[in-house]
């Protein structure tokens, strides 16, 4: 039996097959999409030989029957093909051949997922020569590899080990790596306070490698939900769309495209609704509303200025973000993307936007004022890949009003003891989810840990949202 952690071991061999000659950001294209092929040949293989036995070598059945599979995969496009040539002089561009066969024959679930990668390419893989050597031992380390089902202990052992590899790769990419990835305690936290359940539409906005929507996909035992997301890097968005297939989300849809200047989510000419809304998005995004502005006249300055008009589906009514950081821009998208009557939303974002003014002061108040946001959550500072600052989650819920709600609770869950202490990076422990749901979920106040607001109290506090206004901390000498 194949475990995850031979998987691993495989992987981390291919990687020293590129260590010293590429980026680690750059090979790990060519190692997860080699991992996919590996796994798309291995089931195609093994259901292949099953109705071979099944329809005692009735070819004609045989390929009627594979017709109907997940993956359709023709004899030239597997594993096993490019591993038979791994020493021709051709072999990058038959890999690329190989590549651009699988998306054209499941045009539907894989168009453009390997457009942006080339394993002819002379750039990352150096002369003919190199190249070639590269290429040949990256095909002999997944021939180690046996990926058929039969012989994987659970279905959820390769996605696991790919999102694994995701996370190491982020690690090594440091603040690259935060583009593409969110801790998996972390999306464990956000997915845990919003609580999908059966037939909820799931959407993420800048999903990056779609970890923190498969953590939400996973909270419904049975899989009965819909989920959907967007990322506007090409690469990352190739990544994502691995990852469902390779945790069997068959039918996840993700776009790719900028989602605040070409939202992806539209139906009937409208915002797509979702139950739950999740994101972990760039902090502090800077430019945020170039995309509005390219048909913009320019003022006598020669600046462009975005305005809530520019903006079709109005979605920034209550205020126009700071072109210099766009948090709130993600913000009021994910709001005006969440199901009237029971969206539940959280997303992950710096702290300041709990204080900054201008602008974000005005929006902070719609929303207090509006009786969306719910929960405002600290988290330890150095959990996320590339960036000491500590963040926050801020949780809404669009049922507030008809539950009769009236309160803001504040978690402060960044004190010693309440995370341990990474050489790196810290991290969130089981422990430490739990005792943050748990705490959300009861909505009291805990000395040094939670406190629930009185909107009164926002207000007198002028929609300052900064936790030590509402959490007392501090520790007598």
């Amino acid at each position: 039996m194949t475990t995850r952690n031979d998987i691993e071991q495989v992987l981390w061999s291919a990687c020293d097959s590129f260590r010293g000659k590429i980026d680690s950001s750059r090979y790990k294209d060519y190692i997860l999409s080699m991992l996919f092929v590996k796994y798309l040949s291995d089931v195609s293989k093994e259901k292949r030989q099953d109705y071979i036995q099944q329809y005692e070598g009735d070819m004609r059945r045989v390929e009627r029957a594979m017709s109907r599979e997940r993956f359709a995969m023709d004899e030239e496009s597997t594993f096993d093909y490019l591993y038979d040539h791994r020493s021709e002089s051709q072999i990058g561009q038959m890999i690329n051949v190989a590549l651009s066969r699988i998306e054209e024959h499941n045009s539907g679930k894989l168009r453009n997922v390997f457009r942006a990668i080339d394993f002819n390419s002379q750039v990352d893989f150096g002369e003919v020569k190199e190249k070639n050597a590269t290429l040949r031992n990256l095909l002999e380390d997944f021939h180690k590899l046996d990926l058929r089902p039969s012989q994987l202990g659970s279905a959820d052992i390769i996605g696991d080990a790919y999102e694994y590899m995701i996370a190491m790769f982020a690690s090594d990419a440091g603040k690259k790596g935060g583009e593409f990835f969110t801790p998996s305690q972390v999306s464990e936290l956000v997915a845990s306070l919003v609580k999908p359940k059966e037939n909820d539409r799931i959407y993420d906005p800048t999903c990056g490698s779609g970890g923190l929507l498969l953590k939400a996909y996973k909270k419904v035992p049975s899989g009965k939900v819909a989920i959907y997301g967007q990322e506007l890097n090409a690469q990352t968005w190739a990544l994502c769309t691995m990852n469902m297939f390779l945790h069997r989300v068959d039918d996840a849809r993700i776009w790719q495209g900028d989602t605040l200047s070409n939202p992806q989510n539209i139906e009937d000419d409208k915002l797509m609704k979702f139950q739950v809304v999740v994101a972990n998005p760039p902090f502090s995004l800077d430019k945020w509303d170039s995309g509005f502005l390219t048909d913009v006249e320019a003022d006598s300055k020669g600046k462009k200025k975005m305005t809530a008009e520019l903006d079709p589906y109005h979605r920034f009514d209550w205020g126009v973000p700071p072109t210099s950081k766009g948090d709130y821009a993600f913000v009021l998208h994910m709001l005006a993307s969440l199901d009237a009557e029971n969206g539940r939303m959280a997303i992950v974002l710096p702290h300041g936007v709990l204080f900054r003014g201008a602008s974000e002061g005005k929006i902070r108040r719609q929303l207090v004022e509006m009786n969306l946001l719910d929960a405002v959550i600290g988290l330890p500072a150095n959990l996320f890949y590339g960036t000491g600052i500590p963040a926050c989650i801020l949780v809404f819920r669009k049922d507030r009003i008809s539950r009769g709600v009236d309160n803001v609770l504040f978690i402060d869950a960044s004190a010693e003891g309440n995370f341990e202490k990474g050489k790196n990076q810290n991290l969130l422990r089981d422990t430490d989810i739990q005792k943050i749901v748990d705490a959300y979920k009861k909505r009291e106040t805990m000395p040094k840990y939670s406190y629930r607001a009185t909107l009164d109290e926002i207000r007198e506090n002028d929609y300052n949202l900064n936790i030590p206004r509402y959490v007392d901390t501090f520790e007598e000498e």
